[in-house]
């Protein structure tokens, strides 16, 4: 669309360019053709959307045959097409007819969204519903049957859940997301020992509190879900977690540095209470008994010359409002930088600070001497023992806790907070129950159930400990500048060790002479994908090895012809590489089952399907070449090569479809 749009009317009207408008127009047809399918499809699925949802499709159709008809030059050469309505008679038909398209295309994926929203919530009522039932039940086998049945609507809300994740493009929701599933995941297995424990032990009031505490928080993670779906929160709640230190820092910092462009900007009212805020939220450091006296000193100290350095700058500013000239200027520039290293130093020592109690207490923590000692305990019916090693982990989980809150100042993103809380809330709720449990198992000590659901929450909380190394290196990389994609791309192959040549691929920007010439080669390259598209929809059996290597294939083009847009799943140089490495693995496994089908032709049509494999093995294996060769810092040249290369497998798969799809035929 966005091609047809830019069209220049006054370009030289070659055969070429007709063609080449001809097939953008149709490509966009197909295009819609196929969204509306799904769109019809999901209406029918959904009667009290249908009639909306059918209409959209209808624009949409209507939208996508216009530009179709605008763009069919293939009669333009006749003498009678003089009165031909085309894209170059009417550009405001194509802009009219692309406004309607996108408008209703966006019609549809909003009501396509209402659709998964709304089975999100069925799928968690029907969820809530059957735990309802678990809490009652006080037959053992109705408790199995009644299991099994929430074990299946479990996996179906895991699935809709995991898809919404996917999908979700704000990273703090998504991370929000990963933890709301991950401890439905960890309940259900908890859910079923702490319910056969109260199902054994009926009497027993500790059993029953453990069972509570599982039922309480699957109930506030559901209830989490379908906050961030809707976007919503209950009763008009507004989150009140408070700011991080490190966005604090950084807010202020943008602050002061506006007094560069505009002395009038803030006010000194402001700016104070800024720091007063952002200082006051150390105290959680100063304050916490963890912390050493060193990294204590030095944050009273940095917060001190962070207050005083603040001063000085409103005295330089309130003198700059007064006057301007250049040493009033420079005087200034030099408060803001004292006051900017002053900060930075401070986030260096909340950063070690938090970090360092972090990764001395996972360290101490990791032989699990409390869990073993509180398992021994249990099965020997010791209750003393039970109190002593209780409370041992009651002083464990406090430290955790206060741990991770501090980690979660330093954390620098908005997906490692949430990472931090729900690491905080998991230590503050699985220490309960670990106790409770072990109580149950202290009072009945042998009781194989009691002591299988007492090694199912000691494992949750030895989980939660090795996830905090994965936290702290995350943190870590993300103050060091190595920050790495939280969330990878599942459809993109994983990475492959020993791969020397990513090392070349530093990141060079293209000039915009480079850009426009890949942002050209991308659209041919998109092009070839619809017309390879065609091809494969001609073919009955849509299973068959060759259409699968060809919509594997096409698949792949497409992605690349995203990336020269900057879309897509495609985001790093090493995604693109490894792509372009499936890619022309795909080619030979075509080429090779091409080869097979040939055995079935006479010596003509062989010939002839040979011919055009010969052409596809030696490009396969040349854009295998150009993905090892090592190019020192020339990015966009490798750019180049892969994607002309690309292009030209694309071209010959083309032909290599529509000839196996009529030497078939030909067979049968």
């Amino acid at each position: 669309i966005t091609t047809l749009i830019n069209h220049k009317d006054n370009t030289k009207k070659s055969d070429k360019t007709l063609q080449a408008i001809q097939r953008v127009g149709q490509a966009v047809n197909l295009a819609v053709g196929r969204f509306v399918k799904v769109g019809e499809a999901i209406a029918n699925e959904n009667w009290d959307l249908k009639e909306e949802i059918n209409i959209a499709c209808i624009e949409a159709k209507q939208a996508g045959e216009t530009i179709a008809a605008l763009t069919d030059m293939s009669s333009l050469n006749r003498p009678e097409s003089d009165g031909q309505i085309t894209i170059f008679t009417d550009k405001t038909g194509v802009i009219k007819a692309a406004r309607l398209l996108l408008s209703s295309v966006t019609k549809v994926l909003l009501l396509a969204d209402r659709v998964v929203i709304k089975q999100i919530i069925r799928s968690r009522n029907k969820v809530l519903a059957t735990m309802e039932r678990l809490e009652k039940v006080n037959n053992f086998q109705e408790f199995v049957q009644i299991f099994s049945q929430f074990g299946n609507e479990m996996v179906e809300f895991a699935h809709l859940t995991g898809d919404r994740q996917n999908d979700l493009k704000d990273e703090k929701k998504k991370a929000k997301m990963a933890a709301a599933r991950a401890v439905l995941e960890k309940c259900t297995m908890m859910l079923l020992t702490a319910s056969k424990t109260c199902l054994r032990h009926p009497n027993c009031e500790s059993a029953h509190k453990n069972k509570e505490g599982v039922f309480d928080r699957m109930k506030v993670a559901l209830d989490k879900v379908i906050e961030i779906v809707t976007e919503c929160k209950p009763n008009g709640e507004t989150d009140i977690s408070s700011i991080s230190i490190f966005t604090g820092i950084k807010e202020f910092k943008m602050n002061i540095e506006t007094l560069r462009e505009n002395l009038y900007f803030q006010s000194k009212e402001t700016l104070s209470a800024m720091l007063d805020a952002l200082l006051e939220r150390t105290e959680d450091f100063t304050d916490c008994a963890y912390t050493s006296h060193e990294h204590r000193e030095r944050i009273l100290e940095l917060s001190a010359q962070a207050r005083m350095e603040l001063q000085q700058l409103i005295s330089v500013w309130i003198e700059a409002q007064r006057k301007k000239t250049k040493s009033i200027d420079e005087e200034l520039e030099l408060a803001i930088l004292k006051i900017s290293h002053s900060l930075n130093e401070l986030k260096k020592e909340l950063h070690s600070a938090a970090v360092q109690l972090a990764a001395d207490l996972v360290k101490y923590y990791a032989d699990h001497v409390v869990l073993k000692a509180l398992k021994l305990t249990g099965v020997e019916g010791n209750l003393e023992g039970l109190a002593e090693y209780a409370c041992k982990l009651s002083e464990q989980k406090e430290r955790l806790v206060e741990t991770c809150r501090l980690l979660r100042h330093v954390s620098g993103t908005e997906p490692l907070e949430i990472t931090c809380i729900h690491a905080e809330e998991t230590f503050q709720v699985t220490g309960q129950q670990i106790i409770s449990a072990a109580e149950t198992l202290t009072l009945h000590p042998s009781s194989k159930i009691a002591k299988e659901n007492l090694d199912v929450f000691c494992e949750a909380w030895e989980s939660q400990i090795s996830d905090m190394l994965t936290l702290l290196r995350e943190i870590n990389d993300v103050f060091e500048g190595r920050r790495g994609e939280k969330y990878g791309y599942l459809s993109l192959p994983k990475p492959m060790k020993n791969n020397a040549n990513l090392k070349s691929l530093k990141p060079d920007k293209p000039d915009s002479e480079e850009q426009a010439k890949i942002a050209k080669l991308g659209l041919k390259l998109g092009l070839l994908t619809s017309d390879a598209n065609c091809e494969i929809e001609k073919w009955e059996d849509q299973e068959n090895e060759v259409v699968r290597y060809g919509r594997n294939m096409s698949s792949m083009a497409y992605s690349l012809y995203l990336f020269t847009r900057g879309e897509g799943p495609i985001k790093t140089s090493q995604d693109l590489i490894h792509q372009l490495e499936v890619f022309a693995e795909e080619g030979l496994k075509l080429a090779s089952s091409v080869q097979a089908f040939s055995k079935q032709l006479k010596d003509d049509d062989k010939l002839m399907l040979l011919l055009e494999i010969n052409k596809l093995v030696p490009l396969c294996h040349q854009l295998q070449a150009v993905t090892k060769t090592p190019l020192q810092n020339q990015v966009f040249l490798k750019l180049d090569k892969s994607i002309t290369k690309t292009r030209c497998i694309m071209a010959t798969l083309v032909q290599l479809l529509s000839l196996c799809y009529k030497l078939l035929k030909k067979v049968r």
